[in-house]
Order: structure tokens, then sequence, then C-alpha cells
């Protein structure tokens, strides 16, 4: 869905890549800061619940992760580690962020709940903590097919819901739940996320059979 926008936004942060490159960082270094600062903040804001403030530098982070790719573009072309860097980090980032949501419903449900009246069970976390839950595994599973496909010749990158869109429904229910201090917002967008990582994982198994099944090689390294 966001996809469109990436030529754009390529451009428009390239003079600040220029600036890293100058002050001697690298793509990989880059990389590695950025999902070391993603980590950190995604589990700081699970902790502290400071959704909003932690959606903000979540933002920042997530557009800070193309310059990587815009300073491998200007220095060395690109490597073939720095795209296998970029793409299991990424992996881990997504799970930190993830987590992070599930430690605020566990930690925070106090928010919008009422312990004392323990004959109606907390909902809100409950369905939020399964639905973020399923949405680590799709994660997970929407990068595997690709990958696998790759592997034996066919490329399978479509789906409904690409990481990018994944991070802005996540930020979005994140900035929201911190402004009302009401989690249905966070749970609901924790729904919508699984559903939509669900879809495109059929999407990509499907995909890959119907190109599978006319045997025409379409990936090459």
């Amino acid at each position: 869905m966001l996809e469109h926008l990436r030529g754009p936004f390529k451009r428009l942060i390239e003079p600040i890549a220029r600036a890293l490159i100058a002050m001697g960082l690298t793509a990989n270094a880059v990389t590695v800061i950025g999902a070391v600062g993603t980590i950190v903040v995604a589990i700081a804001t699970g902790i502290t619940g400071w959704l909003f403030a932690g959606a903000v530098v979540l933002t920042i982070l997530g557009l800070a992760d193309s310059l990587d790719g815009s300073i491998a573009k200007l220095t060395t072309g690109g490597t073939e580690f720095g795209a296998f860097l970029d793409s299991t980090l990424d992996r881990i980032a997504d799970w930190a962020v993830l987590t992070g949501v599930i430690i605020f419903f566990l930690m925070h449900g106090d928010w919008w709940y009422d312990g004392t009246n323990t004959s109606l069970p907390d909902y809100t976390s409950r369905v939020g903590v399964i639905a973020a839950m399923v949405s680590i595994m799709t994660s997970f599973v929407t990068s595997y097919a690709r990958a696998r496909a790759e592997s034996v010749g066919f490329e399978v990158k479509n789906g409904v819901a690409t990481r990018a869109d994944r991070l802005v429904i996540i930020l979005v229910g994140m900035a929201i739940t911190g402004l009302t201090h009401q989690g249905l917002w966070l749970a609901m967008a924790m729904v919508l996320l699984a559903l939509l990582g669900i879809i495109t994982v059929f999407q990509r198994i499907l995909e890959a059979k119907r190109q599978m099944r006319i045997g025409r090689k379409t990936y090459h390294a």
C-alpha cells in the first residue's frame, strides 16, 4: 500500500545519507544502529507505557531504516552481506516492536480495566496479546515464504500488507492509545494486523503455487 512512496522518500533522505557518509558511517553500521535503537525503544515503550512518545521515536527510526540502502547505493552500490544483514535485523526489530506491545498489555491493563471486578476478565488485553502473537508469526512467515520461494527460483513479493504497512498500523494504534489511555485502539490495531498478516501469508502461498505450476523461474539473484 505504501510502496509507491518509496522512490520520492529515498530522494528526500539522500542529503542525510550523504551527511552520514561524510561522518564515516557505513551502510552496515547504520543498519545495526537502527535495529538496536528500535529494539531498545520498543521494549522500553512497553515497560513504561509511554506509547505516544514511543510511537514518535519508532516512526523516526522506521523512516531512518531506508538510510542504509541510500548509503549503500552512494558508496559500495550494495553488497550481498548488507542485504542479508538488513533483512535479518528487520525481523528482530519486528519481533521487538510486537513484543513491546505484548509487554504493554500485560503491564498496563489498569489504564482501562478495574482489577477489583474479577467477574469480568480484561478482554482488551487478552485480545491484544493473542493478536500480537499471531502477528509475530505472520510477520516471520511472510518473509520466510518469500525467501523460500526465491531459493527455488520464484519471486513472491505480493500481499495486502508490506512491512511498512504493518508498522504504520502498529504505530497509529500505539499513538491513539497513548493519547486516549484506551487499550481498545491498540487491540483493534493488532487484530487488523493479524488478519492482514494471515491474508498476506495465504496470498504468497497461492502465488508460489501458481508460479510453480507454470514452471517458469521468475527470480534471478
